[in-house]
């Protein structure tokens, strides 16, 4: 059995054994237990701050600098119809070259390669410089509130910094090494209560009608261009997901109107000033309005460096791809880690299959996967003298 086999044989065990245990957000169903077991023996300090019913592991191995931090969640998102599955979704199944289950691709798999990624890079550096870590917590998928937030405002309070971190989410497009996120947008949503007077449709003039009234000032906030972005991110976009009025009749002119709305926004534009934009236009407009505003997180980014340059030159070295830097998609629990952390990249499997039924990862991805974790720690993290 070759190097690379063994990696895939032994991650692909770890990776079985995760997605067998249901832990379907914010549950753990035992995976933290069984990670912290495999990282002990390689003299990692285990401690969970679990807060509020959500379950988190912070493991470290060393007090030095720099820093490396491997990152991720145990859940998953709820199955959905079990008819519709080719397979029971917590019996990780091997089909046609595929690791299938629930969570094979978000992100357990990543978490089995961070894991046998370790233990190899310790078993041949055992003096490495510096320290690893694996933050990891059970409320990634569903409100992510006492997970990695938790985590990290304790590390903070602690005076504990991180210098670089991989978070192991699923960002590989065709084929595994394609791309890495080495950002994300900021996320601002809005709910918007625009206040008329309800009345009968035939008499209009004595009524206001809200629908009438917001049209010209929604219309304009989605015609507005909010900033260009910049090399690494598009433009800022401005969306509604829903808008609702009137009490169903064909009669009634409605009382009031409200519209959800977002932002994913970029490092060219700032919460407070989309915020400033939005209310000049209401105003502007003359409207009677409420507006509440949810703020989910802020965009970060981490240019072409020492951590982007080492994933990269891994990812080449394992597949022979050149790697495309990207920072599409949602939202990311890098996005508070990077509140601690100057450097963070997402890297991981093929995301094809994330969150639907039937998700799996191809068995061939796992071994490089655990190679490429492994050849970014040999890069950022050398023997002492």
């Amino acid at each position: 059995m070759t190097q690379l086999d063994s990696a895939q044989a032994v991650t692909l065990a770890l990776a079985q054994n995760l997605i067998a245990r249901p832990s379907i957000t914010p549950e753990d169903a035992g995976c933290l237990d069984l990670i912290a077991e495999r990282l002990v023996p390689l003299g990692f300090v285990c401690e969970r701050i679990d807060a509020g019913g959500v379950r988190n592991l912070w493991a470290r191995r060393g007090q030095a600098n720099p820093l490396v931090c491997l990152a991720g969640h145990t859940d998953v998102v709820p199955t959905g119809p079990l008819p519709e599955w080719e397979f029971p979704p917590f019996s990780p199944t091997i089909e046609a070259g595929h690791l299938c289950g629930r969570g094979a691709a978000d992100m357990k798999s990543s978490l089995a390669a961070f894991v046998t990624a370790v233990e190899r890079f310790v078993a041949r550096h055992p003096n490495h410089l510096g320290s690893i870590a694996l933050l990891l917590t059970s409320d990634e998928e569903g409100d992510a509130v006492h997970g990695t937030v938790e985590v990290v405002r304790v590390l903070r309070a602690r005076g504990e910094s991180i210098d670089f971190c991989i978070v192991g989410e699923p960002t590989s497009a065709a084929q595994l090494g394609d791309m890495i996120k080495n950002g994300r947008r900021g996320s601002l949503s809005g709910r918007l209560t625009v206040r008329g007077q309800q009345g009968h449709i035939a008499y209009p003039h004595l009524a206001r009608n809200p629908i009438h009234l917001a049209a010209p000032a929604l219309a304009e906030l989605a015609a507005t261009q909010w900033d260009e972005g910049n090399e690494y991110f598009p433009s800022t976009t401005w969306q509604m997901s829903n808008i609702h009025a009137g009490t169903g009749a064909t009669n009634v002119i409605p009382g009031s109107l409200e519209v959800l709305f977002n932002f994913r926004y970029s490092t060219a534009s700032t919460a407070e000033g989309l915020r400033a934009r939005v209310i000049e236009t209401l105003d502007r407009h003359g409207l009677d309005y409420d507006l509440a505003w949810t703020h989910s997180g802020k965009p970060f980014l981490t240019p072409r460096g020492t951590l982007v340059d080492a994933m990269a030159q891994s990812i080449a070295e394992v597949t022979g791809i050149n790697t495309e830097l990207s920072t599409t998609g949602g939202t990311s629990d890098g996005r508070f880690i990077a509140d601690l952390c100057p450097q963070v990249v997402e890297f991981g499997p093929v995301n094809a299959t994330i969150h639907k039924i039937n998700e799996r990862i191809r068995l061939s991805d796992l071994g490089p996967l655990s190679r490429i974790y492994e050849g970014t720690l040999e890069r950022l993290l050398q023997d002492t003298p």
